[in-house]
């Protein structure tokens, strides 16, 4: 039968369709990329984002092997596995799980075939920086970038209408950038604004009160040790810049000696413009110093996107130092490639500290602890893998001399302007409760047995001298407050720990928690912390959560550091000690793996009691018997792990 040209034409268009359908099928369509609120809050566009703007994103890769990486990161922070505190160097991360040469590169392709610009790759493979034309970003990516008002702010946000799809085989795992509901925000706060430069003295505020600077901290927290830093690096990972003067100002002003800072500028930052009113970037420097004033250098990470400068932390290219202790007080935007860098920087021994926030007990507003929301998710809800930091309200003996008590900086004091204030801590209820939590009675102080409680520690939160310039270019001396303070004290404090590591032979302290926890639960817990158990982070929308407790609580979590005892602590925590009577083979393997681990254990308890660092724990791996009998002297933990074990018969 002859078909009519109709016919024909209409079979060509259900072709297309089909074909098209086809295709459109075949695309990988990724998720998250739309901010939840639009749907739940039903905003409506109002235009349009302009064809001339060119926006800059971020392209996550996978990464390989993700299993395998889950199984060595349980086993690095697991003290009854051989590969503990054996971390990888950013050469081997990414030779076992970076994505492969060939994936990276077709996105490369991909990206520059689509009119994008490709403006900085890592070694690592995991991560690319692009810039491109709004028409060329909404053909690629099968999206309309729409504007529309945001609902809590005075201003306009875009996003897609969609979520994003690409016409590429190899697997993307995120886009950054696709959208700007989520601002970057500091949780520094100016207490009362300006008070003038202090008089040489320290722990003084001219207006009244107390204002702690300088060595208070190291008088507070590090009074027993002579160690500064001397050889570490501390990273800072920031949205905005700082004046230089500043810094230089608060050193002279608190006697302390200059740490050289080093610049690394990622994605649209091209040079550190001033501070101009925003107290955090000079804050979280000062705080770094006063604490480690004898460190390398500190590492000032000064970005756009938050995979960007997390990936840079991991996998320098900028020929910057690996910074063995982060500190991060800002909460952004996230997404599913921000998970892996977190994974990543606990592979590789490197502490991360994050700012638990300033806003009282949880739940606190939509948003949650420590970061903001995009699409349920923040910053403190992505990873684990991270030591979240409240605060404290301190009070010292003299001018600083030395530390004489600690409260929970709360929501009810003469705190912050504006809004309840207070350390942030609950529970976070997209995380499963980890494994050094589990031991914990988090029901008595109105955790969770079975998702994240927060905050892990403390550090003081209030009250604090800033050094920084302000909106008129003047350079102002502040009283702050916020656990912006917080977080970098905890980030300074443990390079004094891994400079003593380093100096011993032994390995970076790495993620801390595990052992921080391990600690705190045994009989070394008074010694190494300071107990916070007065004040509460309660306010009007939680009246009856939280309060101190004696031991971990959720508004300080195991408290503040003593000074050298917790430095010996961290440095000599080595997991437990390992010993089978019925062991018969060699002492060692010769390498990592010495006399006492898990694989090689002693064959007598004599010989564990001797190795076990104080405070530790000995394991006795099988049932069995020894006639040994001992005078013990130091403080540990013997237990019998499979079956019952007599000694002394």
């Amino acid at each position: 039968m002859k078909k009519t040209r109709s016919q024909m034409a209409a079979g060509l268009a259900l072709l297309f369709l089909s074909v098209a359908s086809v295709a459109a099928a075949e695309r990988q369509v990724l998720r998250d990329h739309v901010p939840a609120a639009i749907a739940k809050l039903n905003l409506q566009p109002v235009g349009r984002l302009p064809a001339t703007n060119r926006l800059h994103l971020g392209i996550s890769l996978p990464l390989r092997n993700n299993e395998a990486l889950g199984q060595l990161l349980k086993g690095i922070y697991d003290p009854a596995n051989p590969n503990f505190h054996r971390y990888l160097t950013p050469g081997q991360f990414n030779e076992k799980f970076g994505p492969a040469e060939a994936d990276y590169q077709a996105v490369i392709r991909f990206a520059r075939a689509n009119g994008f610009t490709v403006t900085h790759t890592v070694p690592g493979r995991s991560f690319l920086d692009v810039e491109a034309a709004v028409p060329d970003i909404e053909k690629a990516l099968h999206v309309i970038l729409r504007q529309y008002q945001h609902p809590t702010e005075a201003r306009r946000f875009f996003a897609p209408d969609v979520e994003p799809s690409l016409d590429l085989e190899v697997p993307v795992l995120a886009i950054s950038g696709l959208n700007d509901y989520e601002k970057p925000h500091s949780r520094s706060h100016s207490i009362k604004g300006e008070i003038g430069k202090p008089k040489g003295f320290s722990y003084n505020d001219p207006k009244g009160g107390t204002l702690a600077m300088g060595s208070d901290f190291r008088h507070a927290f590090a009074p027993d040790t002579t160690n500064t830093g001397s050889g570490q690096v501390v990273g800072l990972f920031e949205y905005n810049g700082y004046t230089p003067g500043d810094i230089t100002a608060y050193e002279n002003t608190a006697n302390l000696p200059n740490v050289p800072v080093q610049d690394v500028l990622l994605g649209t930052v091209t040079k550190n413009n001033p501070d101009n009113g925003d107290l955090e970037p000079p804050l979280d420097i000062e705080m770094a110093i006063a604490m480690a004033p004898g460190l390398l250098k500190v590492v000032f990470y000064h970005g756009s996107d938050i995979d960007g400068i997390l990936t840079e932390m991991a996998d320098p290219t900028q020929d910057e130092p690996l910074p063995r202790q982060i500190s991060s007080c800002w909460g952004s935007g996230v997404d599913a490639g921000t998970s892996n860098c977190f994974a990543r920087l606990a592979a590789q021994g490197q502490s991360y500290f994050y700012a638990s926030g300033d806003s009282g007990a949880l739940p606190v507003d939509p948003n949650g602890p420590g970061g903001t929301y995009i699409n349920g998710a923040s910053v403190a809800d992505l990873e684990p893998y991270m030591t979240q930091v409240g605060g404290t309200d301190l009070t010292m003996y003299g001018a600083g001399a030395s530390w004489e008590s600690e409260t929970v900086w709360g929501a009810s004091g003469p705190n912050l302007d504006g809004g309840p204030g207070g350390s942030s801590g609950g529970i976070q209820t997209t995380i499963p409760i980890p494994d050094y939590q589990k031991l914990v009675n988090m029901i008595a102080v109105g955790g969770s047995e079975t998702q994240r409680n927060v905050p892990d520690v403390a550090m003081p939160a209030n009250y604090i001298l800033d050094v920084c310039t302000d909106t008129n270019g003047v350079q102002d001396y502040a009283a702050v407050g916020g656990t912006s303070c917080s977080a970098p004290l905890w980030a300074a404090f443990t390079a004094l720990a891994n400079q003593q590591a380093e100096a011993q032979g032994k390995p970076y302290v790495g993620f801390i928690n595990p052992s921080l926890y391990n600690i705190a639960q045994g009989p070394l817990y008074t010694n190494c912390f300071h107990d916070i158990t007065n004040g509460n982070n309660t306010w009007s929308n939680s009246p009856s959560s939280y309060y101190a407790a004696v031991g971990y609580d959720l508004c300080t979590g195991w408290g503040s550091p003593t000074g050298a005892n917790l430095i010996n602590a961290l440095v000599g925590y080595s997991g437990p000690i390992f010993v089978d009577f019925n062991y018969t083979g060699p002492a060692s393997n010769g390498g990592y793996d010495g006399p006492g681990s898990y694989d090689y254990p002693y064959k007598t308890l004599a010989l564990g009691v001797n190795a076990v660092s104080n405070g530790g724990t000995i394991i006795i791996k099988t049932a069995g018997s020894s006639s040994e009998t001992m005078t013990i002297t130091k403080r540990m933990t013997i237990t019998a792990s499979d079956g019952a074990a007599t000694v002394g018969q």
